[in-house]
């Protein structure tokens, strides 16, 4: 008995194009004229498709035929999964030029005429009050943050650099310390204790974003908010750390 193959209805090949850098891998039916073929390519690479030239190449990248014959299908000729089919454009298009998104027109519009417009998320937002266009929910916001600021700078003010001291931080167990900062800092909002640790139990030298608020040993510096800190006769305390 005489066993003959089936070739599948689909091949999956690799398009390329004297208009564009890269290669896309694509699925189509055998069943397609090359004429139909074209027309699914346009969408790939950008071409015409009547001025299109097709080239077949093995999966090795070797030179087959040209697909040249408008009504033929594109499972008549030897292509298999894998293969490379090139597209030559003949439009005088140039190389990259449907890469190039700076070469296309985009649409602009005043800030006045995008305010008068009722189809934005800022009308939206603006109808709805909501955002940074709720007037009173942001009022209270700043008064919130305003008054955290000044129970902050409160505490702050009840604590001296070069005292000693011990932070209670949530999650973590008392760590005692020198205070060697107190004040605003560039790298977030709020009042900050600077705490030299008397073990390396920190997170910095005294320095962030490479900004210097005091000096310590690396791992030794940590920044914490006034709540946490309580200031008074703490002993240092040796936690075996150094001989780990």
């Amino acid at each position: 008995m005489e066993v003959t193959g089936v070739t599948a209805p689909t091949v999956t090949v690799f398009i390329s194009s004297s208009l564009n850098s890269f290669r896309s891998e694509k699925r189509y039916s055998r069943s397609l004229t090359i004429a139909e073929f074209k027309c699914k390519l346009e969408l790939v690479v950008g071409s015409p498709a009547s001025c299109m030239e097709l080239e077949l190449y093995g999966a090795d990248d070797k030179f087959y035929s040209k697909l040249d014959q408008e009504d033929a299908l594109l499972g008549s000729y030897p292509v298999d999964d894998g293969c490379r089919i090139h597209v030559i454009d003949h439009s005088g298009a140039r190389l990259g030029e449907y890469e190039d998104v700076a070469r296309v027109e985009k649409y602009e519009i005043s800030q006045e005429a995008y305010d008068q417009r009722q189809d934005t998320v800022r009308s939206f937002l603006k109808r709805s009050k909501l955002g940074r266009y709720n007037e009173e929910e942001r009022a209270q916001q700043e008064a919130e943050a305003a008054q955290r600021l000044a129970e902050e700078k409160a505490q702050a003010s009840a604590i001296s650099v070069g005292s000693r001291c011990e932070v209670r931080a949530p999650g973590q167990s008392p760590r005692r310390g020198t205070v060697m900062y107190v004040g605003l800092t560039d790298f977030k909002p709020g009042y900050w204790i600077g705490v030299r640790y008397d073990e390396p139990l920190g997170k910095n030298d005294g320095s962030v974003n490479g900004k210097r608020y005091f000096e310590c040993q690396a791992k030794y510096g940590a920044f914490v908010k006034p709540a946490v800190v309580t200031v008074g006769d703490f002993p240092e305390e040796d936690y075996g750390l150094d001989e780990m």
